[in-house]
Formats: C-alpha cells, sequence, structure tokens
C-alpha cells in the first residue's frame, strides 16, 4: 500500500509540475526532441522547404486505476509552440472516453479522468488530440493520437476456476507421489509489480499431503497411508499474490482426495471352526450352509475363493462363492444317510483371485477353517427294494393266483410296520390285488395276452406310524401267451384251375397266421382233410416253411360238368397243446388258352351251349332292350290319348278354386269356376287393387266398348276385368271374379255382367231356379239379396 501511494504521488509531481512534455509516440529508441519538416506553401510563389521546430511531440500517459480522491484525477497536458498564451488557441479531444472518462480544458490542454478507471475492464485508451485557431476554426497542428494507459494496483484476489478439486491416490503410495496439480488466476496485471505472482500453500491436510508453491502440484507426504484406515481426505490449498508477501490477497479452494483399494489384506475367516446341520432328507444340490472370511479390501481386490481341502466329507459336499455377498456356499453332492452316518468333518480354505505382488512378502493371502456338519434323523418314507418290479403271468391263469410280492421297508431308528395298496390311478380297471401286509400280487380277473399283452401300474407303501409318508414303485406285468387259437389261412384267396390243367400243378400257394403269440420257430403244416383224401380232386403240397401249395390230381376240368370245388385243408401248429383247423378253399374251373393264361370264368358261360361266340350274345341282349322300348313308348302313348280324350269330353275336369270364406253354397260351388283364363301373367300383373276389403263409396259408370265378332278372347277377357276392378260396387268383395266365354251353345247363356245395367235393383233373377241343380246355389243368393232389398224398401 506504501508504494502504491508513493508511486501515484510521484506521477501527479511530474505531470502537474510540468516537468514531463509530451512527445509523440515514437519507437523507444526515438527521441522526443526531434526535429521534424513541415511543407509551408505561400500563395503566388515557388514553393520552398523551411526546415521548423517540431512543435507537437508527445509519449503515452498513465492514470492510475481505482482512484479514490475527490477531485478529478490529473492525468498530463497538452501545448503547442504555437501556443503564446494570448488565448488564441483551442485544444480538442476525441477518441475512447472522450468527454466521458477524460475532460481537457480547450484553454490550457490540461486532461483530466473524471471517474474512476478499472484495468481489468478496459487496460489502455487511445484518444487523438487537436489544436485550433479560435477565431479560423481550422487546425493548428495536425491531429496526432496518444495512449493513455491504466496503471494497475493490486485490486484482485487469486480465483481457483477449477475447485473445488477431486482426486485419488492409491494406498501405501510412497511419500511424493503425485495426487493433483491445482491452478489459481490472478486478474491484475502480470507485467507489472507482483501483483499478479501467486505463491500456493496447504491450510488443511498436513502432514498427510504437500503443494509445490509455485507449481500448485499436490503430492503425498506421509508413506503407507492406510485405506481401511482412512479413505477420504479434504484439504484446503490457499493461493496468495504479491509472490506471498504481507499485504498481497489470497483465495482458497477444497481438494477432496481418496484413497483407492490396493489388495494389500488377506482373507481371514473370523472364527476357525462353522457348525452347521443338515436333515438327511436334504435333496441333492440344495444349499446346506454358508460359511464368510472377511477382507477388508474393496472391489475385486476382496474377491474370495473357496475349496474344500481333499479329506473327510469332501466327496459329499461342494463349494462355490456368492458373487454378490463373496460367501462360501456349501451344496450337496450325494444323498445324505442319518442311519449311516451321523456326521461330517472337512476343512475350507479361502484365497484371494487377484494378487499384488508388492505386499505378497507379508504372508500368504489365504485363509482356513474348519467345517463340521451334523446329520440330522427325518421320518422318512419306506424304501422299496427295487426300483422297478417285473413279472410274468400266464393268459387265463385263474383268479386270486399269486404271480410275485413286492418289499418296502423303513430304514428308520424307530423301525415301523408298512402297508401296500395299488395306486387306483394307474390300475383303474383292477385286474390285479396286493395283499396290504405281505406285498403279494394277484390275479383279479382273467387275463387275455390278445387284447392285453402287458399291463403298467403302481404300488405305494405307507408307514404305519405316518400313513402320510408314503414311496410309490412301478410295477410291469407282462401275459405269457398260452397256444388257445388253431392257425388259419392268412387271407382269402381266390384260386381258379383251366380246364386244360394237367395233374401235378401248383395253382395255389397258401400261408397260415395264429393269432397266438408263437414262440421262435414255430411251424405250421398242411394236409388235406380225412374225408376229402378218399377221390381227390386237388391235393396238398406242403413246402415246410410254414407255405403249402394246392396242386392238380385231373387230366382237365369241365366248367359245364362243374364249376366250383371246395378243398378242405387241415392247418395244424407246432405249439402245446397243438391246435388245428379246418379251412376250406374255392377252387374255380376258367377256360384258359394253350399258355394256361386264363380267358373267362364267367357263371352265364356254362348255360350257352357250345360254340355260341360272345358277339352273337351281345346281340340277342340288343334285340331284347330294342323290344322293351318299343313297348314302354306304346304304353306312354296310349296313356296320353286317353288323357286328350278325357280332357276334352262333356264331363272335363277343370282346375278350381275354392273359396273357404263364401258363404254360398259350399262344396258344390267348386265345380262353377274355371280359373284357366286366369294363366295369362299380364292379366295377374295388371290386377293390383285389394280386393279383400271394401273399397270406398266411388261410383263409376261401368262402360260398354263394343267387341268385334274376331276380337281376341284373352284381351276381352283382361278388359272385363279391368273394368270390374275399378267398380267398387261389383260383389263379392273378398272373392276372386273370375270371367270366361261362353259361347254361343250354353244353355244358362252368357254369365258374363257386360249386358247388366248399371244397378242391380233392375236386374229379375228368377229364371235362374230354371237353369238346374247346378245354378240352385247362385240362385238362393241371389233370390235372397233380392227380397232383401224389397223388404228394406217396405
Amino acid at each position: 500500500m506504501l508504494t502504491r501511494n508513493c508511486l501515484s504521488l510521484l506521477l501527479w509531481v511530474l505531470f502537474d509540475g510540468g516537468l514531463l512534455t509530451p512527445l509523440q509516440p515514437q519507437p523507444p529508441q526515438t527521441l522526443a526532441t526531434e526535429p521534424r519538416e513541415n511543407a509551408i506553401h505561400l500563395p503566388g510563389r515557388r514553393p520552398h522547404f523551411q526546415r521548423v521546430k517540431r512543435g507537437w511531440v508527445w509519449n503515452q500517459f498513465f492514470v492510475l486505476e481505482e482512484y479514490m480522491g475527490s477531485e478529478p484525477q490529473y492525468v498530463g497536458k497538452l501545448h503547442s509552440d504555437l501556443d503564446k498564451g494570448e488565448g488564441t488557441v483551442k485544444y480538442t479531444l476525441s477518441g475512447d472516453g472522450a468527454g466521458t472518462v477524460f475532460t481537457i480544458d480547450e484553454t490550457t490542454g490540461d486532461i483530466h479522468a473524471i471517474r474512476s478507471l478499472d484495468r481489468e475492464e478496459k487496460p489502455f485508451y487511445t484518444l487523438r488530440a487537436q489544436a485550433v485557431d479560435i477565431e479560423t476554426r481550422k487546425p493548428l497542428e495536425p491531429e496526432s493520437e496518444f495512449i493513455i494507459k491504466v496503471q494497475d494496483i493490486n485490486d484482485n484476489e487469486p480465483k481457483f476456476l477449477d475447485g473445488p478439486y477431486v482426486a485419488s491416490v492409491p494406498e501405501m503410495s510412497p511419500v511424493g507421489a503425485y495426487v493433483l496439480q491445482v491452478k489459481a488466476t490472478d486478474a491484475d496485471d502480470p507485467t507489472y509489480g507482483s501483483s499478479a505472482r501467486v505463491v500456493y500453500s496447504i491450510l488443511q491436510g498436513q502432514p498427510y499431503f504437500s503443494i509445490d508453491p509455485k507449481t500448485g502440484i499436490i503430492r503425498t507426504a506421509l508413506p503407507n497411508m492406510d485405506r481401511e484406515v482412512k479413505e477420504q481426505y479434504q484439504v484446503l490449498i490457499q493461493a496468495k499474490d504479491m509472490g506471498g508477501q504481507l499485504g498481497g490477497l489470497a483465495g482458497t479452494t477444497v481438494v477432496n482426495i481418496t484413497l483407492t483399494d490396493v489388495n494389500d489384506n488377506p482373507p481371514r475367516f473370523p472364527k476357525s471352526i462353522f457348525h452347521l446341520k443338515v436333515p438327511e432328507s436334504s435333496p441333492i444340490g440344495s444349499a446346506i450352509g454358508r460359511i464368510r472370511a472377511v477382507d477388508p479390501d474393496f472391489g475385486q481386490n476382496a474377491e474370495i475363493e473357496y475349496n474344500i481341502v481333499p479329506g473327510d466329507g469332501g466327496n459329499l459336499f461342494d463349494i462355490s462363492t456368492d458373487e454378490d455377498t463373496q460367501e462360501g456356499v456349501i451344496k450337496l453332492k450325494k444323498p445324505l444317510d442319518f442311519e449311516t452316518k451321523k456326521a461330517y468333518t472337512f476343512k475350507v480354505e479361502a484365497s484371494n483371485l487377484h494378487l499384488d505382488h508388492r505386499f505378497q512378502s507379508a504372508g500368504p493371502f489365504k485363509d482356513t477353517a474348519t467345517v463340521k456338519i451334523s446329520v440330522l434323523d427325518v421320518d422318512e418314507p419306506p424304501v422299496f427294494s427295487k426300483p422297478l418290479y417285473t413279472m410274468e403271468v400266464y393268459e387265463d391263469t385263474p383268479v386270486g393266483t399269486i404271480i410275485g410280492a413286492v418289499t418296502a421297508q423303513d430304514l428308520d431308528v424307530g423301525s415301523s410296520a408298512v402297508r401296500y395298496f395299488i395306486d387306483w390311478k394307474s390300475d383303474g380297471d383292477s385286474y390285479f390285488t396286493i395283499d396290504g401286509t405281505e406285498g403279494t400280487i394277484a390275479t383279479n380277473e382273467l387275463l387275455d395276452r390278445e387284447s392285453t399283452a402287458q399291463y403298467n401300474f403302481s404300488i405305494i407303501a405307507s408307514k404305519v406310524s405316518n400313513p402320510l409318508l408314503t414311496s410309490k414303485v412301478n410295477i410291469l406285468i407282462n401275459v405269457l401267451d398260452v397256444n388257445e387259437f388253431p392257425p388259419e389261412i392268412s387271407v382269402p384267396y381266390e384260386t381258379a384251375v383251366c380246364e386244360n390243367a394237367k395233374p401235378g400243378q401248383i395253382i395255389q400257394i397258401v400261408s397260415a397266421a395264429d393269432r397266438d403269440l408263437s414262440p421262435a420257430g414255430q411251424q405250421f403244416s398242411f394236409r388235406l382233410s380225412p374225408e376229402a383224401a378218399i377221390k381227390p380232386n386237388f391235393t396238398v403240397r406242403d413246402f415246410r416253411n410254414n407255405t403249402a401249395g394246392i396242386e392238380t390230381r385231373r387230366n382237365g376240368y369241365s366248367r359245364r360238368q362243374q364249376e366250383l370245388y371246395f378243398l378242405p385243408v387241415v392247418i395244424e401248429d407246432s405249439s402245446y397243446p397243438v391246435q388245428s383247423s379246418t379251412n376250406t378253399m374255392t377252387i374255380r374251373v376258367c377256360r384258359c388258352d394253350s399258355d394256361g393264361t386264363i380267358l373267362s370264368c364267367n357263371v352265364e358261360a356254362i348255360f350257352l351251349p357250345v360254340g355260341l361266340s360272345t358277339g352273337a350274345l351281345i346281340a340277342i341282349l340288343l334285340c331284347v332292350v330294342i323290344l322293351l322300348a318299343i313297348v314302354v313308348l306304346y304304353v306312354a302313348l296310349r296313356r296320353q290319348k286317353k288323357k286328350d280324350t278325357l280332357m276334352t269330353s262333356k264331363e272335363d275336369i277343370r282346375d278350381n278354386v275354392i273359396h273357404y270364406d263364401d258363404e254360398g253354397g259350399g262344396e258344390e260351388d267348386t265345380q262353377a269356376f274355371d280359373i284357366g283364363a286366369l294363366r295369362n301373367p299380364k292379366v295377374i300383373e295388371d290386377n293390383k287393387i285389394r280386393r279383400d276389403i271394401k273399397p270406398d263409396s266411388l261410383c263409376l259408370p261401368r262402360q260398354r266398348q263394343p267387341v268385334e265378332d274376331h276380337t281376341d278372347i284373352r284381351d276381352f277377357i283382361n278388359q272385363r276385368l279391368q273394368e270390374n276392378d275399378v267398380d267398387p260396387t261389383a260383389p263379392p268383395y273378398d272373392s276372386l271374379a273370375t270371367y270366361a266365354y261362353e259361347g254361343n251353345g250354353s244353355v244358362a247363356e252368357s254369365l258374363s255382367s257386360i249386358d247388366s245395367v248399371t244397378t242391380e235393383a233392375d236386374q229379375d233373377y228368377d229364371y235362374l231356379t230354371d237353369w238346374g241343380p247346378r245354378f240352385k246355389v247362385l240362385a238362393d243368393m241371389f233370390g235372397e239379396e233380392e227380397s232383401y232389398n224389397s223388404d228394406k224398401g217396405t
């Protein structure tokens, strides 16, 4: 602070006292008093050069930053040699901060700073000065440029821009091991004084770490720092400017240092003996216990491998490492039996997987402990003497015959009796029974090998003391065959013999089959039955290989005399007891060519005369078919003619419409309507007005169209139908009105309404009674209506 005040006072005396004359900016080796030459041009004369004295030369000015005085800070003075002190010269200032930061006295040329400056914000200002004649406003000197530098003071402390820091160093590192380098930045001017010269020191963290004062490199200061003792360290670093001298500014930061792990500790068992208790019923492969060795290291340095030392129990147990907990998991390799052995003892070794050779001199990185396993007795189910029982029994064995037995024992210390029973789920048909106490198996039904050759079911054994403890065993019973079926011909043969056959020819090879389970090497024998061997037409030749041949015994056979021959063949097996059967073979006599190829075996050929060819037979059949067709055609024509005669007779039958909702004469009316004329589809399409309800009262005049003699009957009927449909007074409302042309020969003349008058009251229906019984219903109906109308009028 004293140095800064002295420097400020010295600069003020130099500038304010006029001892420092401003110079034009030049290189450092140029003198401030070096003259310069100016060119002056006079009007009307030749220009001549005159060497004149340099009038305005200055150097850069300085101003202190952070000036806190009450008056503006004096910077310097501008003066021109042309200024004689008569007030004819005016000084102006322009450039960086002119008028806002710096001001100039126009008369004296004094420059002042009107506000406090910060070098870290702007280190220098470039300005331009001009001397102007007050009266003419013309420049007396060329415009010149100068610089005002802000003089630095120590007003910024060092800062750690990257802090706080995190670093790590392996444990057990030697003294001087590199940890981290820190760096502090000072915003002051490093080229002026010691304001930016930083020195580092440790305020907290000794004596574990040290720091280089100039470079800021942190190193270990103590040997063999153990992570297991202390893992985290917090170091406080200070950076101070002014070279660390008194009055300098300082900044601090924190460095968090972690000791990383190395494998410097072997695993150790917390106790020398581990006791485990295991039930004898534990399944193979199950975990029966856990042991653990402690390793204070971390990560892969703490990974432990467990091994069973060869010895007692080493072949019954296995051990593996749990990667999550680093425990040794003991597993069962073979089943345990309390009745055989009650305890096992073996040793387990724990060792590190990843070793550090720097610390092997401290001793082996392994430890050993003893494991004692006690087998616990468990109430177990009975044990069968065999895993599978296989038995044999002959078919047709009498019911109740014992075919075998099973045995199960309770191997526990307190032996219990055993009971047996068949699992009903596996033997639902109950072909066998078992004695619950002895375990003997007997047949419960007659067995048939051809139906079921093998039975497979389960037997369950349970302890009397604890029925819930059961065990199961499979029983396989094979049904042995008994020779109860005789052999038979394997397939039905269609045997034929030629009419021109010679004696001793083999016409068929036959084989046999037996439904019994024939043992290996069984033989079938073939022969003729005794009754057929008297005068045989054929014989049987046994080939001794379970086949035989049918051999002819005659010279030629005649189909006309005998078409079929029946040959009884006796087949006999070789099992015990011997079974035989007689099989009748059918032999058909056929016509063959000279080579023995069969030409015809038809039955009808026997009844035809000799010499009738096949072509002649076909011709005869064709004639018979033609005659039958002629007869059928004749009958059809006769029926058609009779039908036409009936249709054209007087008593013709017509299609009728039966109205069951009519109040008329019943079935007698069915003979009065002919609907032949209604079969015209066009008439049906035109008649679309409903007639089942009474229409509204609408009187339309009934028109009568003249009909020519040659008008088509169909058009005439359609026209009259349309007229009747639009007439609301035409009864009946729920009936089908049918019109037909009666012709001139009708006794009742025409029934059409063509000649009817417009009102029904004008009609006289008394003549209907004279038409006969066929019109009786119509006469009664219209006669009643007339009576009704007359009564109504009265």
